[in-house]
């Protein structure tokens, strides 16, 4: 049997699959590494806390592995999209890395608009400048940290640095590329003109590579550490979006996705790069070749439902969290929740905002507050559906992984809201999977990724939308609409008595 392994770097954990030929996963191990808030908006961590788990976990899979570790054949990488990893000219790391949900660069996008300006930003990376991007990140740094930017000589990604440490081989490929702010989308190129204008220069992008393209093997030091063949090939992987959608069988037209990680997803496959979304959603290279992917994102998607039981039921595991949830009608009996609670990015791009319940009263009990919470991310998760399908496109089946895959109340709802089928796979690892594809195509298993998909994926159960529950939704949906409005004065004038 001949296997492969996907690493899922997440932004709580990193989770690395063994999978084999026919796309069954023989072993999964996750290690957990810490998230550095010292500021509110600030969002960090230490790039070596990655790596040292990342061999953790493989050392881990590899001791309880039976076979042969030679029938290892690849591995390949998924990772949080837009983290800033800047490294010096011997690639030590020279600070934290800033992640993808810190908001501290509302001044650098300003700066990218008025340098750049907003349509010529458009015409090249296909995106609008927003704090969670990587290209506000290196600004950030070049002006408050002038002393670390003069020893920048290069800039990478999360996952991109825990595989140069496998591999001493620093590469970066296009699907995370595209959501730096520097790429030029359609040309598959860093832009020269971007660094020009802002005054970086464009030797600290690194060499670009197809996500599925061999960029070596694993060291002779992590081939000891770990007990991986030294001949174990390493592939360049994808960022974890689209790694998601390759590990959902999203690869061709018609095909969309929802994810509920820490943030959501709502992720469409384009044939080609020459729609125009007004900058409303994301427009990135797939990690399948020459093709892309738009997305809409809810900043708090599994992350709201994880701080509202944190806060509020810190003694009860999720499931019985959400145990009596059908036991609420929808709507929840009145009480609307919006996930803002770390600000938004679609539709509203807005760091100021914050979330709210809307319509408490004494009635509502913790199943109450737990339902409502699903409906808002999931509320918030439509509005880019609906984005989607103002602009033509036909959404009558969507494709549900991460947190919001696992609970069956959740899953129904997610029918009722978006009015379409959702369909929940028989082995559902997002990124992970996706990842271990990339390897196995790159090893030359199947003749495309969609061969790889045929063999690996399952569908396990399909929900269809109720007719009842979906004309209620529809009705909270515009209600849910009328909150941002309402409070977007009131969220910015309460940011001075926030720490």
């Amino acid at each position: 049997m001949k296997y492969v392994i996907g690493v899922d770097l997440g932004t709580s954990a990193v989770k690395v699959l063994l999978v084999n030929q026919h796309g069954e996963v023989a072993n999964e191990v996750s290690k957990e590494y810490p998230l550095i808030q010292e500021k509110s908006g600030y969002s960090e961590q230490d790039p070596d806390d990655w790596v040292d788990q990342t061999i953790a976990g493989l050392s881990d899979l590899v001791q309880s592995f039976e076979g042969d570790t030679a029938e290892i054949e690849g591995i390949s990488f998924s990772g949080q999209m837009h983290g800033l990893v800047l490294l010096d000219e011997n690639h030590e790391v020279l600070r934290n890395a800033i992640l993808w949900n810190d908001t501290r660069t509302t001044k650098e996008c300003e700066e990218i608009y008025e340098r750049v300006g907003k349509e010529r930003l458009l015409e090249i990376t296909k995106n609008t400048a927003l704090q969670g991007l990587t290209l506000p990140k290196i600004l950030w740094v070049k002006n408050h940290e002038p002393e670390i930017f003069e020893k920048a000589r290069a800039f990478v990604l999360p996952k991109d640095y825990v595989r140069y440490q496998l591999t001493k081989k620093l590469h970066m490929e296009y699907s995370d590329a595209a959501g730096t702010l520097l790429l030029d989308v359609n040309e598959k190129k860093w832009s020269s003109e971007i660094c020009r204008i802002l005054d970086i220069d464009p030797q600290i992008c690194p060499q670009l590579v197809g996500s599925h393209d061999k960029v070596g093997t694993i060291t002779s030091e992590i081939s000891k550490v770990t007990g991986l063949s030294s001949a174990t090939c390493v592939f360049a992987g994808g960022a974890d979006n689209a790694c998601g959608a390759i590990g959902s069988g999203i690869l061709k037209d018609g095909k969309t996705l929802i994810s509920t990680g820490t943030s959501g997803v709502v992720l469409s496959y384009e044939a080609n790069g020459n729609k125009d979304f007004g900058g409303k959603v994301h427009y990135f290279n797939h990690a399948v070749p020459d093709v892309y992917y738009t997305m809409g994102v809810t900043l708090a998607a599994g992350y709201s439902l994880s701080w509202f039981k944190d806060t509020f039921a810190k003694d009860r595991d999720f499931n019985e969290l959400l145990a009596d949830v059908d036991s609420v009608s929808a709507g929840s009996n009145g009480l609307i929740f919006t996930p803002y609670i770390v600000g938004e990015r679609t539709p509203h791009v807005d760091s100021t905002i914050r979330g709210s319940f809307i319509g408490m009263d004494a009635s509502h009990e913790v199943k109450h507050f737990a339902r409502a919470v699903l409906e808002g991310i999931t509320f918030s998760l439509n509005d880019s559906v609906e984005i989607f399908r103002k602009n033509g496109k036909k959404i009558d089946e969507v494709i549900s992984i991460g947190g919001g895959a696992k609970n069956e109340s959740w899953l129904q709802m997610q029918a009722d809201i978006v009015n379409a089928k959702v369909i929940k796979l028989k082995s559902e690892q997002g990124p992970g999977m996706g990842a271990a594809m990339l390897a196995a195509y790159g090893n030359g298993w199947f003749s495309s990724l969609q061969d790889c998909a045929d063999e690996f994926l399952k569908v396990d159960q399909i929900y269809e939308p109720i007719p009842s529950n979906v004309k209620t939704y529809q009705k909270l949906y515009k209600i849910y609409q009328m909150v941002y409005p309402s409070t977007k004065e009131l969220s910015m004038k309460l940011m001075e008595f926030r720490d």
